[in-house]
């Protein structure tokens, strides 16, 4: 008689081609469409070398996230590395700082999905189809997620190709379209008058840059589905900066070559500069990536914010059990429905300021995440396996630095709103109840994932 075989089967790990199109997709969102008019304008040619710039201090502090990988077994987050250097409140107040980034990247790429649509539909202009048409999404979306997952890895899919082949295209076909007339100015006029104006044309183009490679800090969540992590995740992290470095950079050199000074006047620079460069078709396929790109981000975002906020009641006992509450298709409805109205708060918003806010809340994330480095570092707790950050406390130190730099850029009113999340966290923090049981099985989880 056959023998059957009951062993279970280990689910397969993701390989580093797997991870790295993951990471490319998670760092190229809407930003890449819509924002290098409001760099050209601040910044001119030079907008390049901000983006040059941009990308060494995100890379200092993508290699402080794979110094910390290397450290734990467990899947690697900032809320997780706070959790371990810094206690259990500093865990609970990235944990929800991570979600409310979510929420401000869902509301963010819905706002840049109308805001593409309006470029061409002037039926968008008017104000109240416009807000039905961002409450009405963000509402389809969290209709879809409590019927579970199945749609999400197709549309997740597709809009990476749509994103990669709607950029590559671009920049083949865009670069003979070129008029080296239209790199001048290099810089503009009012921000050479002295050094206080370049300082602030500079930090205004850094910040809304920085936002363009923020997406990063999620590929070592992936950690424990990875095969070899403490190896793959710095590989993985360097590769994709690098790839979407160089993207960036020369999609921003052939917009501004194609357009010139006029490519601060459009909405959407990218699409309208191939409109510019081969006719309506290049416009029109733009148009569609872009739109098929930023449904897909957002709808991604709708998808991985509830399960965060999920998680954190479930998996980290940072709070009560019935935030965590799922339907019988295993979909988080609380967290759906509390990450659905916070997202309609935020989508009342504009587009650069949800920028800031994301920003803000990416900042939040890593200055904690660079002090544990600096930490483990000086008491060698939780010792390095496979990666080790070179030069001890230099590039720790730099990124804390410039990251904090990112604070003199923050209006008072993307401050303001900073300060509100993290008192009510705080304030939370201390009156919300958690199950005891659940956290001290928590913590004794904990102990297991450290190397």
């Amino acid at each position: 008689m056959e023998l059957i075989n009951t062993k279970k089967k280990s689910p397969k790990k993701l390989s580093f081609i797997s991870i790295y199109f993951l990471g490319i997709n998670g760092v190229i969102g809407s930003g890449a469409f819509l924002l290098p008019q409001v760099i050209y304008k601040d910044m001119n040619l030079a907008s390049v070398l901000v983006l040059l710039c941009a990308a060494i201090t995100v890379s200092m502090v993508a290699l402080c996230y794979a110094d910390l990988s290397s450290r734990f077994t467990g899947s690697g987050a900032a809320w997780l590395y706070s959790y371990n250097a810094f206690g259990r409140f500093t865990g609970y107040e990235l944990g929800i700082f991570t979600w409310f980034l979510g929420c401000c990247t869902l509301s963010a790429e819905v706002v840049a999905l109308l805001t593409t649509l309006r470029s061409f539909l002037p039926l968008f202009n008017t104000h109240w189809i416009y807000y039905v048409s961002v409450f009405g999404l963000i509402l389809l979306f969290s209709i879809i997620n409590l019927f579970g997952r199945t749609l999400v890895k197709l549309v997740d899919n597709l809009s990476s190709a749509a994103k990669m082949i709607t950029i590559l295209i671009f920049i083949v076909v865009g670069v003979f379209c070129i008029h080296f007339a239209n790199f001048s100015p290099v810089i503009p006029h009012a921000a050479t008058t002295g050094a206080m104006p370049l300082a602030k044309h500079f930090g205004a183009a850094f910040s809304v840059v920085f936002y363009m490679f923020t997406g990063f800090s999620f590929i070592p969540i992936a950690a424990k589905q990875m095969t070899d992590p403490e190896k793959n995740i710095p590989r993985v992290l360097i590769a994709v900066m690098v790839s979407v470095t160089i993207m960036y950079s020369l999609m921003m050199l052939v917009a501004i070559g194609i357009l010139g000074t006029t490519m601060s006047h459009y909405s959407t620079p990218i699409a309208n500069a191939f409109g510019t460069g081969v006719g309506k078709w290049g416009y029109i396929l733009v148009i569609v990536g872009m739109l098929i790109s930023i449904f897909g981000v957002a709808f991604a975002a709708s998808f991985n914010t509830p399960s965060l906020i999920s998680s954190l009641a479930n998996e980290h006992a940072m709070l009560p059990k019935w935030v965590g509450k799922k339907n019988r298709h295993d979909a988080p409805w609380v967290a759906i429905i509390l990450t659905a109205v916070v997202s309609m708060l935020l989508v009342t918003q504009s587009y650069l300021f949800l920028v800031s806010c994301i920003v803000l809340a990416s900042f939040v994330q890593y200055v904690p995440s660079i002090l544990a480095v600096i930490k483990f570092k000086h008491t060698d707790e939780f010792p390095n396996h496979g990666f080790k950050l070179p030069g001890k406390y230099i590039i720790p130190v730099l990124a804390l630095l410039i990251s904090c730099y990112m604070v003199t850029n923050f209006t008072i009113k993307t401050i303001t709103v900073g300060v509100v999340v993290a008192v009510l966290a705080a304030v939370s923090y201390f009156f919300v109840k958690v199950d005891e049981k659940h956290e001290a099985h928590h913590r004794a989880m904990l102990e297991k994932l450290k190397h």
